[in-house]
Order: structure tokens, then C-alpha cells, then sequence
């Protein structure tokens, strides 16, 4: 009602917002004439002047220095973000650097970006969501934001959806950039460190979202400072960001590493799971039957399917059927309840979904003897990504190919996570405005519709819905038939490898010649998408061709010509074939033309209208005509899932048969509202993944930047002495409180122990010093004695390793264990906080919110995660032993081949203080059991104490309770 009202008074939202755009483009179009006077070296030292400006403003605003973050940028951090001085001056240079822009792009691929161009290029330069139509030239529309944000010089992110996208616009993008004076660089799946590096280095960065992130999450596993990769984050432009920020945004970004081996038991659930039965559904409304609270209901089988999720839910009678399997082949004894056993019925669930669920050709291929992930968004091979917890191997076990071993979690990130960490982030797509709320709530980017360059000329025709798929393969084939024989070039859009297959086998039994473009060939997409405009030409292909392609109608000369080369060809023999193929194009493009443009025919609709939207978006690209429809039957996954039996019942008791096409306003409807409810329900699941990253964001933000923090802390012993401090102070808290609760000698027993396996030190050896204390039985003047002596111990302990080993050398060590521990620690609670997630959702039960429950509970893992670490770290430095090997030569000073080794321990015997008072054991004197002068050893005082094993010190207690600092 208020868009109606604010519409009445002031126009749409669409007019408001070009008329704040247009006097600025007026500015950019009154400056042309002066930037078409420039010349090449004008340009550049004009590139030159715009930097020397923006460098004085960024002084002024203190910004990071270019070159590598210390810090992990979040939304609230200043570390990423663009200051006031700098946003001025950029804002001051827009019309002259978009005019400099513009020429250059003429000049250079002979290409000068329209008005609407220029419009786009400013929404996305004020950190919005450009839509603009497919085939309007959005990538030429990033060139002016983009070279103008890259001129400060803290580099500029361009994501694209895939490898070949982030390659091809590079190159062609990029000499516009280098004619500038900026430089360009590709972040591609199969490259190293160094060439990353290189890349990330550049003025400008294109690559795809999984690069970037997963880069993000290498970064922050590094051992040393300098084989970081990547540049602070300041400004991002994300081609196609609907799919990027909505289509892709409910996976996170997961790192992995090997863990024990579990194939047996895979393998054995995988043999075992077909005598398992479904549960029977209500054979009137194809439904499993529902729970009643007050009339237990009977389910007649052992497992039910969730289609929608791709989840498996076992009966009771299904886990006595499991354990019955296990027991009978001998694999376990006792109850599937135990511990040791219950494990198996994940594995069974896994190859459940595996077999149900998860199909070839649809969800996955295989190839090489790999099992591929397909994106069931655009179609295309997810080149090194596996499923996880399990079931990637499930799925292995299934095709019968080599099991790879499982892996652990090892670092993971959101894309909402790691995208709202840029200080300025915009976009473009030409779907978008159906998700602005989405973008709005979650990333607070507002989006922007343009109009377009020259009038749609594409009809868009209403779908035709088909009884059963057999009904609709035929139709499709005979209409497909018909446009060959007329010469009209055709796109068929397919969901999945395997229905683009099985409509290939149709098509071919029609004597139909047509290209098949899915994940199986996607090696060959730049020459079939080429050849899709060609006057005759049939595709299939499946969401592959839907983003970031151009299909020519009349077909590619530029490929033709290039095809017709030899290797020895010189560029004068390339011209000569091109012009040869333009004057054969320029024939063909009018007859396709004639004929009504490129018709896309849709074999299925997409559970997201974007997709669709897309698809129709290949045809009618820059005033072209065009021509699409929709077939659609009621067995398909949509229509299936979301109503379309209903609807099948219906056509049959009206008796329609299955050759006879339905097209009315009633189905149309119900297929809107089925892909609104997939749609909304999608939007929940990236809504409630984000809900529970915010926990993880924050907790994430501490460990990068303390491990940021070691990497180049050149005093790490610092650290230590804190941490030090922190345990003497939790010890002799508690030694005053046992003396006033419990009796004097346990106090002292206490105590001594725990100074003994947190620093290394017997108390019995300072004997004589603490006697007067010790006699007085005064807890109060006990702990400042033992807190003095403890002290000075420490700051003793530490002089004598640095003096041996070399203070360098010392924190080099503690720099290894600390960023070890972290690394460990992290790995560990990841999987904790991943089985927590799973746990909480059972506490709806109890009426209580997962969410909050999960936040606590995470927290308080967090908290303890933290001080374990310190604690872990210290008492470790103060229980190793360093001595020189006379291997490595007899002087000191001499460190170059200094190793560090593991030893038994200094202590042969562990004795209690109480036990020890009155014997004075001492320690054997420096060097003496060790291994001489000349090698670093380490060594171990006692053997390593579980946190939940029960303390050695026989207090029944848990160690990290009560030994262990806690």
C-alpha cells in the first residue's frame, strides 16, 4: 500500500532512482569530448593524477596500508572500510574517471558503453544490486566502478561464477584495464601459492566465490605470515550475485582433512541396507500416515523418505532391523544402543540417502572413477567438493568405486559471512528483484531495475501442461522437429544430466541432429554455446547455458575462423578467415532473424522462477528477437512434490488424456505457488544457516585474528608470562581456599602437585625457603611467598632456555605450539559445535530455543576452548627441559642446525609434595642425563594427562577441574 501511495505522489521506485543517476550521468557525457582528446599517455598520467589525489585523501584518513591484513574485517571493524576523506574524493574524480573509462573501453575492443551501461556501472559504484536485462552488456558495465575503485590501490574483487567466466573476462576485460595503467589478474582452480599471490597483487582480481573463500580460509591456516595470499577486503562486484548470495548461499564453504578410517563399516552398511522396507503410505493420498498423540499408530516398515529435505527417518521396528543385520553378520554384539555401536545406524542413514535419494546423472556424475558433485543450479561440475559427514563415501559404496577416506572439518565459512566482510560490496544480474528482500534483510544491499538499451522483442507464451512426461517428450520432439526442418535455432533447457540424455535418446529417435551440452561435456561449452544461434541449430543443455553466455544468432564467426586455423597461422591468415565468415554470418543472422530469433524451450520449470528467467533471458539479447515456452508435465520433481498429484487425480477424472496439452490460468497458478513455497522455503533455510553462523562469525573473528596476532608477534613470551600469571593466581586461590575448608596437608598436597604439573617445580626443593611459612600455617603470608618464588622461578626458566637455545630461537618454538594448539583446538570444537547444532534441535521437545540454546552452549564451549589454550601452551613451555646435543657441535653460539626433539622427562618418578617434605628430592642438575652441549632437545617432564581422565593427584576429581587450571 505505501509503494502504491509513494509511487502516486513521487513515481516508481524505478524512476526515483534514475533520477537521482541522471545528472551524474549528464556530467560523464558533457566530459566525452575531453576524454576522446586524451591520448594514450594522457590517459595514463591522467590514471596517475586521479591516485595522487586519492592517496592524500587516504592519508588523511589513517586507512591500512596496502599489502597483507593483520586483522579479520567484520561489519563492525574499521579494517576494510573506506574513509570519510577517501569516499569524498572519490565521489570528486567519478565523472572524469567514467569518462576515461568509456574511451578507453572504444578504444580498446571497440566497444563505448551505452547510457544504461554507465547507469549500472554507477549503481554498482554506490554498493547496490544492478539489474539489468540478459544480453544488455553487464560485463562491460563494471569496467568504469571497477577501474575507479582499483585507483586507491587497495584492490578490487570481481566474482564470477565459474573458472572459464573468471578467465575469459580477464582477457577480455583486461586490456582496457592495462590501458589505463592498472593491472589484472585470474584467481583459477588449478593455480598455486605464489601465482594466487600474484594475482591477488593486482590492481584488479577477477576469480569465482569458491576461490576467494576458500582463500580466505587457507589464509588463516598458514604457518608463516608471509604465504598469505590475499589483500585486505575493501570492494567486491559480484556478476550473477543472485546466484552467488542466494542459489549457492545455502552450503557453506568447507575445508577438510582425513580423519581414522571408517570404509568397513561404510561398506557394511551399504551391503546390508536392501532388505530395509519403506514405510507404506495411504494409497488414497500417496501420504506416509500421520502421528496421533492419543492413538498410537502402527507404521508398517522400517524407514520413511523426506524427498523435499533428502533426509531418511528409521522406525523403531527399522533400528531393531539394523541391529538384527548386525548381529546376525556377526559385526556386533550387544544392543545397536550402545556406545560403541550406535554409530552404525548413522552409516545405514547415509547409505539410505545415498541409494533413495541422491541419483546419477541428477545430483551427482561419475567420472575417472570419481564421483562428481553437479551444481543443480547452473548445471556444472563442483571440481573438488565432496558431500560431508559421510555421505560422499555412501555414494561411492553405492557406484562401487574406491572409497576415499573421510575427512574432518578443518575450516569453514558462509558466503554471507565472508561477503560481509567487504567495506563496499555491489553487484549485478538480471534477476534480482524478486529476492530484494532477501538482499535487503540479510546483506543490506538495495537493488536497482535499469531500463533497457533497446525494446524485449522476445514473446514469451504461456506454458503447456502435459498428464505424464512420456506426453510431453513426444510433444517436445515434434515441435523441436518442426523448428528444424524450418531452420529456426532452438536452446532446450533441461533441470538435470539425466532428463538432457533422455530427451537426447527421443530426439535422436526422431532423426533429429542436436549438441548436448551438461557436465559430462562441459569441456566443449565455449564451441556449443557458439554454435547455438546457427541458422538449424537444436541445443540441449542444462543450466549451464542459462548464465554468463552470449548466443549470436546466425552463429559465432570468430570461432568458425578460429577453427579453421593451423597452429602456424599468422594473425593476417586470421583476419582473412574472419572476414570470410562474416560475409557467410551476416546471411544466416537475417534468415534466423525472419525466422523469429532463437526459440528457448523449456523442458521443465525450475523450483526458483530466477532460473527460469535466465534460461528465457539466452533468446532476445539486444533488441533480437526471440521466442520462448515452458512444457511442463505433472510428474515432474515440482509439480510432484508441491501439489501436482492432486491435479493428475483431477485431469484424469475429467478423462484428458496424455497427448492432450492443458493450458489454463488454474495450473499456470498452481505452478507460481509451488515455486513461491520452494522459494520461501529456501529463503528460511539460508536465514536460519545464517542465524547459527553469527555464533560461529564471532567466535571465528577471535581465532583468525589470534592466530593473525602469533604469526608476526615477535614477543610471544609475553603472552606466556600472562597466561603464567593468570594460573598462579587460580593455584594459590585455591591453595587459600582448601587451607580454610580442608585440612592444612592436603592444601599443601594439593598445591604442590599442581605447581609441579602446570611449571615443572617440586615444591620439595624449595623446602627451605618455605619452611617459616610452612610452620605458621598462615595461608595468606604462604601465598605471597610461593607467588614470589613462583615468579622468579618462571622469569629463572626462561633466562636459562633463551641462553641455551637463543631468545629467537624460543619464540620460534612457542610460536610453533601456540599456532599447533590453535590450529587442533579449532578442529576439535568445529566438530563439537557441528554435533551441538544436531543436539539442540531435539530441545524444541522441551519447549525451549534451539537457537539460544545453541548460543550458550557454544559460548561456554568458546570460553573453555580459549583457556585450555593458554594454559595448554604455558605449562608445556614450562615442563620441557631444553639441552645441546654434542652432535651438532660444541659451541653455543653456533645455532644454524639447531632441531627440536621430544624426550621422557626430566622426572623420572612423580612424588606428591606432602609425600616429598621431609625427603628433598632434587632434580638432576642441567645437561646431566641430557644429551650434552651442541643440540636442542625438549624434553617432556611427565607423561600427557587427558582433560576427563581422573586427576593423577586421586582428588576424584576430572584433571581439567582440578590439575588442569580449570
Amino acid at each position: 500500500m505505501i509503494d502504491k501511495i509513494l509511487a502516486a505522489l513521487f513515481g516508481s521506485k524505478q524512476e526515483r532512482d534514475l533520477k537521482v543517476l541522471a545528472p551524474l550521468l549528464l556530467k560523464i557525457n558533457e566530459l566525452e569530448p575531453w576524454a576522446m582528446g586524451l591520448t594514450h599517455g594522457q590517459m595514463k598520467e591522467q590514471s596517475q593524477v586521479f591516485q595522487a589525489r586519492l592517496a592524500d585523501a587516504k592519508a588523511k584518513d589513517d586507512l591500512p596500508k596496502n599489502g597483507q591484513s593483520l586483522q579479520v574485517p567484520s561489519p563492525n571493524s574499521s579494517e576494510g572500510k573506506i574513509g570519510v576523506h577517501l569516499k569524498n574524493e572519490l565521489e570528486a574524480i567519478l565523472p572524469e574517471a567514467f569518462a576515461v573509462a568509456r574511451e578507453a573501453a572504444r578504444r580498446v575492443i571497440g566497444e563505448r558503453p551505452y547510457d544504461v551501461q554507465l547507469l549500472g556501472g554507477l549503481v554498482m559504484h554506490q554498493g547496490k544490486i544492478m539489474e539489468m536485462k540478459t544480453g544488455e552488456g553487464k560485463t562491460l558495465s563494471l569496467v568504469a566502478p571497477a577501474y575507479l575503485n582499483a585507483l586507491p590501490g587497495q584492490g578490487v574483487h570481481i566474482v564470477t561464477v565459474n573458472d572459464y567466466l573468471a578467465e575469459r573476462d580477464a582477457q577480455w576485460m583486461g586490456p582496457i584495464f592495462a590501458y589505463l595503467g592498472l593491472s589484472v589478474g585470474a584467481v583459477l582452480s588449478d593455480m598455486g601459492r605464489e601465482q594466487r599471490k600474484e594475482a591477488y597483487n593486482c590492481d584488479l582480481t577477477y576469480g569465482t566465490n569458491n576461490e576467494f573463500g576458500f582463500d580466505f580460509l587457507r589464509d588463516n591456516m598458514v604457518s608463516h605470515l608471509e604465504d598469505k595470499v590475499q589483500k585486505p577486503f575493501v570492494y567486491c562486484i559480484i556478476d550473477e550475485i543472485d546466484s552467488v548470495l542466494i542459489d549457492e548461499a545455502r552450503t557453506p564453504l568447507i575445508i577438510s582433512g582425513s580423519v581414522e578410517d571408517d570404509t568397513p563399516k561404510i561398506v557394511t552398511a551399504n551391503r546390508l541396507h536392501g532388505t530395509l522396507k519403506e514405510v507404506k503410505k495411504d494409497p488414497d493420498t500417496g501420504e506416509y500416515p500421520r502421528d496421533n498423540p492419543f492413538e498410537k499408530v502402527i507404521l508398517e516398515g522400517d524407514y520413511k523418505l523426506d524427498e523435499k529435505n533428502k533426509r531418511i527417518t528409521f522406525t523403531e521396528d527399522g533400528i531393531n532391523e539394523i541391529e538384527e543385520l548386525l548381529k546376525s553378520h556377526k559385526i556386533i554384539e550387544g544392543s545397536i544402543y550402545d556406545e560403541s555401536n550406535f554409530e552404525y545406524v548413522h552409516y545405514f542413514n547415509q547409505a539410505m540417502r545415498a541409494q533413495k535419494l541422491f541419483l546419477c546423472d541428477v545430483d551427482y556424475v561419475v567420472e575417472g572413477g570419481k564421483v562428481q558433485i553437479v551444481d543443480e543450479f547452473t548445471g556444472r561440475i563442483l571440481d573438488g567438493r565432496r558431500y560431508s559427514d559421510g555421505l560422499h563415501q555412501a555414494i561411492e559404496a553405492k557406484e562401487n568405486i574406491r572409497i576415499a577416506q573421510r575427512n574432518r572439518t578443518l575450516a569453514t565459512i558462509t558466503y554471507q559471512k565472508y561477503f560481509a566482510m567487504y567495506g563496499k560490496l555491489s553487484g549485478m544480474t538480471g534477476t534480482a528483484m524478486t529476492e530484494s528482500r532477501e538482499f535487503d534483510k540479510i546483506y543490506g544491499l538495495e537493488v536497482v531495475v535499469l531500463p533497457m538499451h533497446r525494446p524485449l522483442a522476445r514473446v514469451d507464451v504461456n506454458d503447456l501442461i502435459y498428464l505424464n512426461s512420456e506426453a510431453k517428450h513426444k510433444a517436445i520432439a515434434e515441435e523441436v522437429k518442426a523448428m528444424h526442418e524450418s531452420g529456426q535455432p532452438v536452446l532446450i533447457g533441461t533441470v538435470s544430466v539425466e532428463s538432457s540424455e533422455r530427451l537426447s535418446k527421443v530426439l535422436t529417435k526422431y532423426q533429429v541432429p542436436h549438441e548436448v551440452l551438461n557436465a559430462k561435456n562441459h569441456h566443449r561449452e565455449a564451441l556449443i554455446v557458439s554454435e547455438a544461434g546457427a541458422l538449424g541449430g537444436i541445443t540441449i543443455a542444462t543450466n549451464m547455458a542459462g548464465r554468463g553466455t552470449d548466443i549470436k544468432l546466425g552463429g559465432s564467426p570468430d570461432m568458425r575462423a578460429r577453427r579453421r586455423m593451423h597452429e602456424d597461422d599468422s594473425e593476417e591468415q586470421y583476419y582473412r578467415l574472419l572476414k570470410e565468415e562474416l560475409d557467410k554470418w551476416e546471411k544466416e543472422h537475417q534468415k534466423v532473424v525472419e525466422l523469429g530469433g532463437l526459440y528457448v524451450l523449456g523442458t521443465e520449470r525450475h523450483e526458483s522462477r530466477r532460473i527460469d528467467n535466465q534460461l528465457r533471458g539466452r533468446s532476445g539479447r539486444q533488441g533480437d528477437p526471440g521466442f520462448s515456452r515452458f512444457y511442463v508435465s505433472l510428474d515432474d520433481d515440482l509439480m510432484r512434490l508441491f501439489g501436482g498429484e492432486q491435479l493428475k487425480n483431477m485431469m484424469n477424472r475429467f478423462g484428458m488424456s496424455g497427448d492432450e496439452p492443458l493450458e489454463h490460468s488454474m495450473v499456470t497458478r498452481a505452478i507460481k505457488r509451488s515455486q513461491t513455497r520452494v522459494e520461501n522455503r529456501n529463503y528460511e533455510i539460508r536465514k536460519h544457516l545464517i542465524e547459527y553462523d553469527d555464533v560461529m562469525q564471532k567466535q571465528r573473528g577471535y581465532i583468525y585474528n589470534l592466530r593473525n596476532g602469533l604469526l608476526s608477534d615477535g614477543q610471544i613470551i609475553e603472552r606466556v608470562n600472562e597466561a603464567a600469571q593468570q594460573m598462579r593466581n587460580v593455584l594459590l586461590d585455591d591453595f587459600v581456599n582448601d587451607s580454610n575448608h580442608q585440612n592444612w596437608d592436603f592444601a599443601l598436597e594439593r598445591l604442590g602437585e599442581r605447581v609441579r604439573s602446570n611449571f615443572g617445580l617440586l615444591l620439595a626443593e624449595c623446602q627451605s625457603a618455605l619452611a617459616e611459612v610452612l610452620e605458621r600455617k598462615n595461608a595468606d603470608q604462604a601465598r605471597m611467598v610461593i607467588d614470589k618464588l613462583l615468579s622468579d622461578y618462571c622469569e629463572r626458566d626462561f633466562e636459562e632456555k633463551c641462553q641455551i637455545a637463543g631468545p629467537e630461537m624460543i619464540n620460534e618454538l612457542l610460536r610453533f605450539e601456540y599456532l599447533r594448539a590453535v590450529d587442533l583446538r579449532w578442529q576439535e570444537h568445529l566438530e563439537q559445535m557441528e554435533a551441538l547444532r544436531e543436539a539442540v534441535n531435539l530441545r524444541a521437545m522441551a519447549q525451549k530455543n534451539p537457537l539460544v540454546e545453541y548460543k550458550n552452549e557454544g559460548f561456554a564451549m568458546f570460553e573453555e576452548l580459549v583457556e585450555n589454550l593458554q594454559i595448554g601452551v604455558t605449562r608445556k613451555f614450562y615442563n620441557i627441559r631444553i639441552a645441546l646435543d654434542p652432535a651438532a657441535g660444541p659451541h653455543r653460539e653456533n645455532r644454524q642446525n639447531t632441531t627440536l626433539q621430544a624426550d621422557e622427562g626430566r622426572h623420572q618418578q612423580l612424588e606428591s609434595f606432602g609425600a616429598m617434605r621431609g625427603r628433598g628430592a632434587a632434580p638432576p642438575p642441567p645437561g646431566q642425563n641430557g644429551p650434552g652441549p651442541g643440540k636442542v632437545q625438549i624434553r617432556r617432564v611427565e607423561p600427557k594427562v587427558g582433560r576427563n581422565e581422573p586427576c593423577p593427584c586421586g582428588s576424584g576429581k576430572k584433571y581439567k577441574q582440578c590439575h588442569g587450571v580449570r
